[in-house]
Parts: structure tokens; sequence; C-alpha cells
């Protein structure tokens, strides 16, 4: 077999060309195959199909780029739960614009490694500025606001408790019973007192019972707020949680994975009022943001404090190097080798600025309230709440919470739709999570007509085991 060719240089182009044609007529064909937002038949079926595709995982001899390619790249479509389709929206798992999917086609090709300068010189100031302005945006007004790109929220979140820590020593973290699990995994993994929980009935942090936590127990304190909580969308009263830390000299990180892009939108940034007050904010690309996985961000008010996370490794940042004006990345992660997940953010900003993006925004969440429009006319379903972003609970009315569960997995094995699953006020739900900016009407009431033919079956005894 001939030395395959390269994805870089100015030979690599020519050398994708036919590869991409391949791999794009078999995204098509898997989809295709596929017939709806998941593959039917559960996990045993899923398996089998990729075994088959892909076996022996690693044959003596290759079969060549482009039947692995269309073999496994069909299978794998074939087998994917897709965020395009409009019943896929179980999770905040978003579907990626293709501008955005094209650009990071050019990330793998070049492969810049965001650990040192000789690596990505252009990346990295592409990088630079990219996250210096998103910073910009989440801090307005203030003079040298930064961020890092992370791998999501979790990890944006993990820092945020790690910088926390390196300034306060085993700092006491605050957290609403609507905070997400990263939170107190975080505590966990850096050796932190196990995170004191501020009831959320309302399905916000209650700013009595937070008061109460802040009087009671010795800081120092960091206080993690929402904005934009996993099970229903809902954004803590960011304001008045910042008032409070004022007050009681506490530390404020607010995890805005989910609804941290409102700010690109006139219509629905009010919603974020006092997310700028805060010590460091997570916001997470990969959900309302379109980007392909993963795209995380964690912004702070002022560059120096990130400096805890400098770190020096002679092979990658010399201080001769330094000081002869090369950048210092390394401190830019707790990562070293590191994709330029940048170039994807920096395309889709440019080229949808902010009215491309405040209008997918706005459409998106106009489409989840159109959503809680028809549950409300529809009188075999029931709404939780209006959704405060793009999430929306409903059950079936009268409907056992193993009814719901059934339906759920039911829709699931058929390949039918992909529903989310909450439990508040005492019951499960499901969880439509919209994020389809192509979402219509139609397949809204679609997905409703489902759900409640299904559980009609259900409730007759007569679902499929």
């Amino acid at each position: 077999m001939p030395t395959p060719p390269l994805a870089g240089g100015t030979e690599g182009p020519a050398a994708l060309r036919p590869l991409l044609d391949t791999v794009l007529t078999a995204l098509h064909d898997g989809a295709r195959r596929r017939h709806g937002p998941l593959p039917a038949g559960g996990p045993e079926t899923v398996a089998r199909h990729i075994h088959t595709a892909g076996h022996p995982a690693i044959p003596d001899h290759g079969t060549g780029p482009h039947h692995a390619l269309r073999t496994l790249v069909t299978a794998l479509a074939q087998g994917a739960a897709d965020p395009a389709h409009p019943h896929c929206a179980a999770h905040l798992h978003t579907p990626p614009l293709a501008l955005a999917a094209a650009a990071d086609l050019a990330a793998s090709a070049l492969n810049p490694s965001m650990d040192s300068w000789d690596q990505a010189p252009a990346a990295s100031v592409l990088e630079a500025r990219t996250t210096t302005a998103l910073a910009a945006e989440i801090y307005p007004g203030r003079p040298h606001p930064d961020a890092l790109i992370t791998t999501g929220g979790t990890e944006a979140n993990q820092l945020a408790l790690l910088l926390a820590r390196e300034r306060h020593g085993p700092v006491q973290t605050i957290s609403g019973a609507n905070a997400h699990h990263s939170i107190a995994r975080a505590a966990w993994l850096l050796g932190l007192p196990e995170p004191l929980t501020v009831p959320a009935p309302t399905g916000v942090m209650d700013l009595t019972a937070l008061h109460d936590t802040l009087t009671r127990h010795p800081g120092p304190h960091l206080v993690t707020a929402t904005a934009g909580t996993t099970d229903t969308g809902a954004i803590d009263p960011l304001e008045s949680i910042a008032d409070l830390c004022t007050t009681h000299g506490a530390e404020l990180h607010i995890d805005a994975a989910y609804g941290g892009p409102l700010l690109f939108s006139p219509t629905h940034r009010t919603a974020l009022h006092g997310l700028d007050r805060a010590h460091s904010v997570t916001l997470d690309l990969h959900k309302l943001g379109w980007q392909p996985a993963s795209a995380g961000i964690l912004a702070v008010p002022d560059h120096h404090l990130l400096d805890p996370l400098h770190h020096r490794a002679p092979y990658l940042n010399a201080h001769d190097d330094t000081e002869a004006g090369l950048p210092d990345l390394l401190g830019r992660s707790l990562r070293t080798t590191r994709r330029p997940d940048a170039l994807k953010i920096a395309v889709t900003l440019q080229a949808l600025g902010r009215t491309g993006l405040a209008d997918l925004i706005d459409h998106t969440i106009d489409t989840a309230n159109q959503l809680a429009d028809l549950i409300t006319q529809h009188p075999a379903l029931d709404l939780y709440a209006r959704p405060t972003i793009t999430t929306v609970l409903f059950r079936p009315t009268d409907a056992t919470d193993h009814t719901v569960a059934t339906v759920r997995r039911t829709l699931l094995d058929q390949g039918r739709a992909v529903l989310g699953r909450a439990h508040t006020d005492n019951r499960l739900w499901l969880k439509a999570t919209l994020l389809n900016p192509h979402t219509t009407p139609h397949d809204l009431r679609t997905l409703l007509d489902l759900v409640t033919h299904l559980t009609h079956t259900v409730q007759k005894g007569d679902a499929p085991r």
C-alpha cells in the first residue's frame, strides 16, 4: 500500500477533496437509512450494526480509505442520534451550523496544537482575539477581561473552583439544588469541602436560604449561580445573588453554559442582568451557540485572575523564548495538547455577527414558546411552566410516572423521537430542549401527536416491551 497522503500542506486539499466526497455521501446515505432522529431497535441493534460494519476492528490488511470511510461513516450516521432532526430534542445537544463544521475541518487539517506558539502561530492570535472579544461581551466596560477555551461547561466550572481555591484556600462552595452536577464533582476533584446546597423550590435559588447559609457558615465562600438549568432552563436571580455576595464578602461564579448566549439578543439579554458582577462565568457555545463540540468558555473580569494557571515547561515556554517575545500559551489551559476550537467560533461570529446570532436565538426561543402554546391548548397534555429559554417540560394528563418513562423509552426504541426526562414538582416530565432553528410548527404538532398516541397505547397495556 502506498504511503497515505497528508491533510496539510499545499497537496493536502487535493488529497482531501475525493475523501470528503466519500464522507458526505456516506453521511447522506446513513441519515436516509436511519429514517428518523435515531436508529430503531435500541442498544443491542445499534451495537450489532456497528460490529458488522467495522469487523474486524484491526484487519491484517487495510480496506483502503474510501471503503473504510464509506462503511464506518455510513454506519455511524445510520446509528446516530441526529440533533438536526426536529424530533431529536432531549438534551443541550445542538445541531451544529454547517459553516462551523466546515471550520472544524480546517482546524483538523491544519492541526495546530495550542500549547506553544511555534505549533500554532496564527491560531494562537485568533484564539486570543476571539476569547478577548467574548470576555468583553460578558464584562463590558472592564479594561482587561479575558477568557479561556475549555472542553465545555464541566471543565469551565472546574477551573472556576480551582481559581477560587488558589485565591482563598479551601473555599466553601455554596450552590443551589438546581446547580449542574459538575459543581459538586469539581469540589470533590479539587479536595474542597462538600458544597452546601441551597434549596430551589421554584426552580431557582432561594434568596432567603442563601442569606441564611452565608450567615451561618464560615467563609471564604464561593456562591455558584446558574443561568440556564439543565432540567428547566431556569435562570437564578443573578442581580440579587450578586447583592448578597457583596453583603457577605463572598465571591460569585455563574454557570451560564446554557443561557450565556442570550447576551447576543437585545430581546432576551435582560434575563442575564448581574452576569457581569461574577468573578467568573461559564459559557458553552456548543449549546445555544450551534457549534460542534467542544466550544466551552471560562471568562473572568481581569486577565490577572488567570495567573494561577501559569505553568513552565522549558520545551514549550522557556524563559528566554518568552523574554524574546514568543507568546506563552501554556497557562491558557490545564491541558497541554488541545485543538484550535476558537476557529469555528471565530468563523461563526464573523459570518453571522450579533444580529445573525440574535436572530437564531430569538427564533429558537419563539419555537419553544410555540410548543408551550400547543401543549397548553392540548386537552391531553400538561405544561410544567412557560419556557425561560428553550426547554419545555410537559407530560400526559393524569399519567403515572411509569407511563411517562415508558413513553419516552418506547419512542427511543422505535427511533421516532428523542425526548429527555426531568423530575421536578414531585413528578416525572418529558423534556424537549429545542435548539434546532429549522423546527416548524408542523414538527412540533407531530411530536405531540407521537406522545399522545403512544400514551394511549401504553395506558391500554399494548406498548411494546
